[in-house]
């Protein structure tokens, strides 16, 4: 997922180099959320880690 986020982000990098300002802030506003996302999703699994105690 955080790759997808880096490819929306290089995307709208190379949207706002070439003018395309509406692509280019629509590609950040999708970056963004699959950045948020990601980052809820490794809170989530280390916290749950935590409450199991690591172990498998």
């Amino acid at each position: 997922m955080l790759n997808y986020a880096i490819i929306f982000l290089v995307v709208a990098l190379i949207a706002a180099i070439f003018g395309f300002g509406g692509i280019a802030a629509g590609a950040v506003d999708i970056a963004k959320i699959l950045f948020y996302l990601f980052a809820l999703m490794a809170i989530a699994t280390f916290v749950f880690s935590l409450f199991r105690g690591g172990k498998r």
